[in-house]
């Protein structure tokens, strides 16, 4: 494939989908942690102390979110994390910087916007993954039928290209999205953005309907942040469990973040054992 990128950033050697594999399956938990970290919140030392404070407390896999101006599908948590980041100086640069550094330790999924794929042309950015170690790649508003030109550089790069599907996704578009699925299925436990949810419970269905469709790992979030949520969604069949607007807040409040989140997923590990 070329692109606008392609003469900038050579592919590199990389097997970002096979590392996520043994990820889920030596997690030695019921389903494998992965925390959601964003980049350069609340300024970068903190960001990469919480990043190792993550690995710490037990995350097999690490999201890491690239803040980003117009984030659709998050909420007011992880939306005011990415506008104080920004503010803060971070950049996409800085951002791989973080999973550069934690990426020797546990697998890193980058999550980020198109639109910040797209300026620098699929090419380089899926290169400039594989050069830090990134394991996946989540681009949360890049549709099925957008899709092709940028899965086409992850796997040139071996850059897993992770999809999401919803509960509302029509069987037969899950089924084409699960047949393309890179690493893991992202699959969204309820309508809406990101977000801290008191219901525990309802995994069942939309976990079974991702399994049917895939043959990669299913891992839920959204509206997942206690313990207690995430052993039902481990209950319920998933094999992964994402957690993010609860240790984004963490992070804003507590007096010692690192050590607080470090505590947080220690918990949350605990629980999916």
């Amino acid at each position: 494939m070329t692109g606008a990128g392609a003469a900038e950033a050579a592919p590199v050697a990389n097997d970002g989908a096979a590392r996520i594999a043994a990820a889920f399956a030596g997690s030695g938990k019921r389903a494998a942690l992965m925390p959601y970290l964003m980049g350069g919140f609340p300024d970068h030392p903190t960001s990469a102390a919480i990043a190792e404070a993550y690995a710490e407390g037990g995350a097999d896999l690490v999201e890491l979110g690239v803040p980003f101006s117009d984030p659709l599908a998050d909420g007011p948590v992880i939306h005011a994390a990415g506008t104080r980041a920004l503010a803060a100086g971070a950049t996409v640069a800085g951002v791989l910087g973080i999973a550069g550094e934690l990426s020797p330790r546990v697998p890193v999924t980058v999550m980020c916007y198109a639109n910040l794929v797209l300026a620098r042309g699929a090419d380089r950015f899926a290169s400039e993954l594989a050069a830090v170690g990134a394991s996946g790649l989540i681009v949360p508003d890049l549709p099925l039928e957008e899709a092709p030109a940028v899965l086409e550089a992850c796997d040139a790069a071996g850059v897993a290209l992770v999809p999401l599907v919803a509960p509302t996704t029509p069987d037969e578009r899950l089924q084409r999205i699960g047949e393309r699925a890179r690493g893991f299925l992202y699959t969204v436990s309820v309508t809406g953005t990101t977000g801290e949810r008191e219901d525990d419970g309802g995994f069942g269905l939309v976990i079974e309907r991702a399994k049917a469709a895939t043959d990669v790992p299913v891992a839920i979030g959204f509206g997942i942040s206690t313990p207690e949520q995430a052993a039902a969604a481990a209950a319920a069949g998933a094999d992964g469990v994402i957690v993010g607007s609860r240790l984004v807040r963490l992070a804003s409040e507590a007096e010692d973040p690192p050590a607080a989140i470090r505590a947080a997923v220690a918990e949350l590990a605990d629980a999916l054992r």
